[in-house]
């Protein structure tokens, strides 16, 4: 099976959720975003109950959302932002997509952040990311203290690399060859790194950055122009899909 490689990937700053049941417009709307280096889609969703615990998962900053499909069988509505608010203190920045005016006036009165009108326009959509932007400027952390014991270690978060499991603890690999230990679990640094570092494995969560080549065949994903491979495993594909439509856009 062929590998998917490339030299470099850009840093991006924003990540967003496309919820939409039609697959020909989902794959329309990817396109006109390749344009647009800062933000990156970590999936698209077709239902309802996808939505919502893909949402309350991976706490997108953005929602692009179709709320009056036009299949009969569709459960995408208006009904997904009210679930939302049981859970969540701050709902995602929503954008409602739709072909029909009436919609869109519908949406700001529901409280919707913007809306877009199918098909859609990259002019539009420039204006509505600039909104976006404007609204939501990049807070990100800058380091990440790895404790031990008594001695405390300020990390770059752009320097690491990738991060493995070894039972209760996890090493933390830099691009300078070096490696952090630390007395914490996977699973507690995945709730303390940004978005652009994404779980590969029950193992592994690799720094998309740093993403050279992925061998779907092999199962593989390698860093730093191939110089470290990293398994990755088939429970964890929609995040091997994320990075794979970074590389290929």
């Amino acid at each position: 099976m062929k590998a998917i490689a490339c030299t470099k990937i850009k840093v991006v700053h924003y990540p967003f959720l496309l919820i939409d049941d039609d697959e020909k417009v989902a794959k329309n709307i990817l396109e006109v975003f390749e344009d647009f280096e800062d933000f990156l889609c970590l999936g698209v969703i077709k239902t309802k109950e996808e939505a919502i615990n893909r949402i309350l998962e991976l706490k997108p900053k953005l929602v692009f959302i179709e709320i009056a499909s036009k299949k009969p069988d569709s459960d995408l509505s208006f009904a997904i932002l009210s679930e939302l608010n049981e859970f969540l203190e701050e709902l995602p920045y929503f954008v409602v997509l739709t072909s029909d005016e009436s919609h869109a006036f519908e949406a700001i009165k529901k409280g919707v952040s913007d809306y877009l009108l199918k098909p859609l326009s990259q002019s539009e959509l420039r204006k509505c990311l600039l909104r976006f932007q404007k609204k939501n400027p990049v807070k990100e952390p800058e380091t990440i203290c790895v404790k031990s014991y008594g001695d405390y270690q300020f990390v770059h978060l752009k320097d690491i690399t990738h991060l493995k499991a070894d039972n209760n603890t996890t090493d933390i690999y830099l691009s300078s060859g070096q490696k952090v230990s630390a007395y914490k679990t996977l699973k507690h640094f995945e709730s303390l790194l940004p978005f652009y570092f994404l779980r590969v494995h029950n193992s592994s969560i690799v720094n998309i950055n740093y993403v050279s080549r992925i061998h779907l065949g092999k199962l593989k994903c390698y860093l730093n122009n191939n110089e470290i491979s990293i398994p990755f495993s088939k429970s964890y594909k929609d995040n091997i899909d994320t990075i794979i439509r970074r590389i290929s856009s």
